[in-house]
């Protein structure tokens, strides 16, 4: 299987919708309200903002998202993975792990301390997935403030 990963450019909002769609789908979201094409076409003129797309046959297939972190600690980024999602019928055959090899390369261009990635201790496929390549992981606790 021929699998294409693309990092989006700044105006390609039609492949970053196709990709917010993998997403809704893999993530079974449930009363998802697409934001306006105004908000994701600045999204993807932020130069902090990152979007890899696994591409097979002219369909978006999977993807990523993630976010460039200026530190004050060191001078180099840090990049924090938002999003990842394979369809389904296209998980375990290698598009995941070449999405995760798609940003590490850009990022290592980038001069990037590191990059990171949140999973839940419950979703063993995803920390069984991010172990298989080359990720380690840490315990830590994710806390949040819910506005509404």
């Amino acid at each position: 299987m021929r699998i294409e990963i693309q990092k989006l450019g700044s105006y390609q909002i039609e492949e970053f919708i196709e990709l917010i769609d993998v997403f809704e789908e893999v993530f079974e979201m449930k009363d998802f309200k697409l934001p306006g094409n105004k908000h994701l076409e600045e999204l993807l003129q932020k130069d902090d903002f990152f979007v890899f797309v696994a591409v097979h046959e002219g369909e978006i297939i999977g993807g990523l998202t993630a976010y460039s972190l200026t530190q004050y600690y060191s001078e180099a980024p840090l990049v924090y993975i938002y999003d990842i999602a394979v369809l389904k019928k296209y998980q375990r055959k290698g598009v995941g792990k070449k999405l995760i090899l798609g940003i590490t390369d850009y990022c290592k261009e980038l001069d990037v301390e590191e990059i990171f990635v949140q999973a839940e201790d419950a979703d063993e496929h995803a920390l069984d997935f991010y172990r298989s390549t080359g990720a380690l992981s840490t315990k830590v606790t994710h806390f949040y403030y819910p506005f509404g």
